[in-house]
Parts: C-alpha cells; structure tokens; sequence
C-alpha cells in the first residue's frame, strides 16, 4: 500500500500526511491556525505554508485569537517586512479580521470545535476514493460552511479553502482507500476538545 501521492516530494510533508492529515481534530485554538494557514495557502501550495508554520506559531503568538485581534499598524508591518511567512496584505489583515471573527462567533459560549463539526454533523464523513481523480475541490458542506463563516465575518473562506480545511481537519476522510491512513484514520478516536 501506498501513501496519497500528494505527500510525497519531501519528509515534512510525508510527516504530515502520516501523522495530521485527516486525523479529527478539535481543539477550538488548532482549528483557528490551520483555518487561518489555509487561508494563507490561497493560491500556493500548502507544502510552502507547512515550511513555513512553525514561523507563523511564533510570529502570530500561538495563534490566540485575543492577541492577533488587537494588532496594530506596527505589528502588522512587522509581520509584512518578515521573510518567514507569506508576506500578503490581504492575508495578513484577514488573519486579524478572522481572530475578531473568531471572539464574536464564540462569546457567548459557543465552541468554535462545535461550531464548525456541525457542518458535518459532528462525525467525520467517511469517504472512499480510489484515485485523486476523484476527490473533488469542493462539496456542498464545503459550500455551507464557507457561507456560514463569511456571513460570521471571516475572510479567506471560500469553498475550496473550506473544503481543504475540512480534509485537514478530519471532517473528511479523503485518504485514498490505498493509502494505510484510510484505514487508520477511520478508526482513530475522535480528537480532543479544548475550549479556549
């Protein structure tokens, strides 16, 4: 059996087809980055954001959502002058839109974890595809949440970017039914939930 022929190229990036891709995740703060890293990926590859994002752990102070939406002028010309991340106005500033996004959408209690496996019914879809081929770019789950969150504010949300998360997150099982995580991810437990 072989991996998703999408991971192979460099170790990074089988690392984390092995041990991330795919896997349910819940923990409100991780849905946050990788909800914002998929953003960032628009238009590029997410082998150049996954190089990247250690650095944007840092840079982006763990992703908490209090502090990025209280960025100013400064930090945000700090963050566009700086090699280590993908230097896009655009991306920046919805990065800081989607934390203050993030703070409305879950001051009443809500979890973002909760809020966003709703779209799935709080179980991963299970998917069974055999080839890239396949796997489509978008679906009409991908098409409600990217509604959702746009109406909620967010920015870089489009189906697509909604959809990639979704796999990423394990929403979907898009692992190839000849990859071995097809079968590992299917029965792994359904992720830890972290409110923050």
């Amino acid at each position: 059996m072989e991996r998703c022929p999408w991971c192979e190229g460099f170790d990074l990036y089988r690392e984390y087809h092995d041990t991330e891709w795919g896997v349910p995740l819940r923990d409100d703060r991780a849905l946050f980055e990788l909800l914002v890293l998929e953003g960032a990926q628009a238009g590029l590859s997410w082998a150049t954001v996954l190089k990247k994002r250690a650095h944007y752990r840092q840079v982006f102070d763990g992703f908490d959502p209090q502090q990025i939406a209280r960025y100013g002028d400064d930090k945000v010309a700090a963050l566009l002058a700086d090699p280590g991340i993908i230097r896009n106005r655009a991306k920046v500033a919805a990065t800081i839109q989607n934390a203050k996004a993030y703070l409305a959408l879950t001051a009443g209690g809500l979890s973002f974890s909760d809020y966003l496996w709703s779209f799935v019914d709080g179980a991963p879809v299970q998917n069974a595809r055999s080839s890239l081929a396949e796997v489509p770019a978008k679906t009409a789950q991908s098409d409600a949440l990217s509604k959702a969150l746009t109406k909620a504010g967010f920015k870089f949300v489009g189906s697509t970017i909604c959809y990639a998360f979704m796999q990423a997150a394990g929403m979907v099982n898009d692992h190839l039914v000849t990859c071995p995580r097809y079968s590992e991810v299917k029965r792994e437990p359904r992720g830890s939930k972290i409110n923050l």
